[in-house]
């Protein structure tokens, strides 16, 4: 019964999806008011339908309705509740309905948020135009309500995603990838309109900011994820999935910063509609190159390329149908000539906006060439770490430089004499500090440690006395520079062991002693295992009981590394319970990690940067 109410709910979806989009674009078409008001009631008609389609998803999870296949692939009589109701996303088909119910919840937002826009109906439709496609895709090649061809008792939830970190991070990541489908929508309307102008583009800024806090905050969720999670104590391996979320994220920064420019002078508004149609396509990239299945990546889960084929269509016909409105409307793009000093605060954000494109194009080509080179059989090629660490790293530290510079300069024209006396003193007082940091904490001076650490520092010296007049504008920056001063030192001081050792021995690592105590059995709902309890000591101080797990999964037959984590402001002891041998010995992996709590403090800091930017800017202009 849940089967064919969910598969009337999705068809529903999709005629209302239809209407939203065709009776709009008629209307625009034949300035017929009448049809383009159909967009807002179709709109609601549609996201009530998929609602209705996730709440029965979300039920025959809840009570192990099997005769779902979907449910029975993932999902189990003894999985947590916790899981089962976050298992819905699990798997390809219900994360498709995920990303359409997001989808939904953003064109309502739209709807209620700027109901008294002329651009409602237009915006309404290209969004209806994405779901068509996205509901089409799931309702005939990813049906997630097809019916069990023979009885099944559930094959539970791939291990790896019983964690809370998977209860947060996809609809987080995903709630940013499909924001910037609301911030594209608006800008092909306005560019099919000709009213791509001052107002516009603060409106867009308002839903791409919001898209790029919330893509923010699915990043730092999945970094911690995985550092929590695979046991290996890092937080960022450079993965193709990774990689597919931090490129709509590069993307996406330099759209908001090109954005200010449309804004405040008028300029570059090309560059803008460019840079929002590259935020889209590459979200809809991330989503390809996640759930197609053509990667071998620990984040990816879909097993079934065929599927990855129809996405790639949808990506190459969404896209070029906006590239052909972005050519035909190119020449109503040209902005007057404007004026500025090479020292000015306009010639920063463009040149930043550059940065953050090749930076983006980089990670581009390291991630998708050898996707090509095995498409074309070619031979095969592994882009790793080395790569992409080597071809970054200058790129942002020149990021870096300028965001320790541009909120020193004024718009249009900039005094050198008047800036230098500025910047030298911040200069001074940021290299000297790390060099004091660095000599007092870690005893090396090598160059890029003390000119990232210098920079870091000038990034919040130059933008904390910003804070009374552009608060959101310096939380973000102070917590990029946090960010990178995390991943600096928990690098640079990070102490690691690996050892085999038996219960009653001990084992020092940095300032701390771990004692290895004793291992005991445990049983949890759907797996057993054991756990080791090691007693951590500074000096002769107490400090913690740490408990990593070695885990079995019987009905996937999947062992699990549960490892335990003693968090700080300033470090972690993280310990991870490795492989059992001879005489009661043990393998274990020991990690003392200063600083590196900066990394997801500075994660949190960006995305309530963005949120503050939202407020600030409607209270400026009394947006609603």
């Amino acid at each position: 019964m849940i089967a064919l109410f969910g598969n009337i709910t999705l068809a529903l979806a999709l005629v209302f999806a239809f209407l939203q989009a065709v009776l709009p674009l008629l209307g625009e078409a034949k300035h017929n008011r009448y049809l383009l008001a159909v967009a807002r009631p179709a709109a609601i008609g549609q996201c009530v339908m998929i609602l209705m389609s996730y709440l029965l998803l979300t039920f025959a999870f809840y009570q192990n309705d099997f005769s779902i296949l979907y449910v029975a692939a993932n999902s189990h009589p003894d999985l947590p509740l916790m899981y089962r109701l976050t298992a819905v996303w699990g798997a390809h088909e219900g994360s498709i309905l995920l990303w359409i119910l997001i989808l939904s919840g953003w064109t309502m937002a739209y709807t209620i948020t700027q109901r008294k826009s002329d651009l409602l109906p237009l915006t309404l439709a290209i969004l209806g135009v994405i779901s068509v496609c996205f509901i089409a895709f799931l309702f005939f090649a990813s049906n997630p309500f097809l019916a069990a061809t023979e009885i099944l008792s559930g094959q539970d939830l791939n291990p790896l995603l019983q964690d809370p970190g998977f209860v947060f991070h996809p609809p987080m990541l995903y709630t940013g990838y499909v924001g910037f489908s609301v911030a594209f929508a608006m800008t092909y309307a306005a560019l099919l309109r000709g009213q791509f102008n001052t107002n516009t583009a603060i409106r867009i800024r308002h839903f791409a900011l919001l898209a790029l806090g919330f893509l923010t905050l699915g990043i730092a969720l999945g970094s911690w994820w995985a550092y929590r999670v695979l046991g290996w104590g890092g937080f960022w391996f450079w993965d193709p999935v990774e990689n597919a979320s931090l490129l709509p994220w590069l993307a996406g920064t330099a759209f908001i910063h090109v954005l200010r420019l449309v804004e405040k002078r008028g300029m570059v508004r090309a560059w803008a509609a460019l840079l929002a149609l590259i935020s889209f396509a590459l979200s809809l990239l991330g989503t390809f190159l996640v759930r197609s299945g053509i990667l071998i990546s620990v984040h990816s889960f879909a097993s079934d390329p065929s599927r990855g084929v129809f996405l790639l269509a949808l990506l190459a016909l969404l896209t070029t149908l906006a590239l052909l409105i972005y050519l035909t409307r190119l020449p109503t793009l040209s902005s007057p000539p404007s004026v500025f000093s090479p020292l000015s605060r306009e010639m920063g954000l463009l040149i930043n906006s550059v940065l953050l494109f090749v930076a983006m194009l980089t990670i581009l080509l390291g991630t998708l060439y050898p996707l090509i080179i095995d498409a074309f059989h070619l031979g095969t090629l592994s882009v790793g770490a080395p790569y992409f660490n080597t071809v970054m790293a200058p790129l942002i530290f020149l990021m870096m430089i300028f965001m320790g510079f541009v909120p020193l300069c004024r718009w249009q024209q900039q005094s050198f004499s008047a800036l230098w006396r500025t910047y030298w003193k911040n200069m001074l007082l940021s290299v000297v500090s790390a060099l004091v940091f660095l000599t007092t904490f870690t005893h090396q001076l090598d160059f890029l440690s003390v000119a990232t650490l210098s920079i870091s520092i000038m990034i919040i010296v130059t933008t904390l006395p910003m804070l009374r007049f552009y608060p959101g504008m310096t939380v973000a920056h102070i917590g990029f520079a946090l960010l990178v001063i995390g991943i600096m030192l928990s690098s640079l001081l990070n102490v690691g062991k690996e050892a085999r050792i038996k219960p009653g021995d001990a084992i020092h690592v940095g300032p701390y002693q771990f004692f290895f105590l004793e291992v005991q059995g445990v049983i949890g709902s759907n797996f057993r295992g054991v756990r080791a309890d090691f007693d951590v000591i500074k000096g002769t101080r107490h400090i913690v009981n740490l408990y990593p797990e070695k885990r079995i999964y019987p009905v996937r037959d999947m062992v699990m590394t549960k490892v335990d984590i003693h968090p700080g402001i300033f470090r972690d002891l993280y310990i991870a319970l490795g492989e059992p041998y001879d005489n009661d010995y043990w393998s274990v992996r020991i990690y003392y990690k200063p600083f590196i709590r900066f990394i997801w403090i500075g994660g949190l800091l960006m995305m309530l940067g963005c949120l503050i930017s939202i407020m600030e800017r409607n209270r400026i202009t009394g947006i609603g």
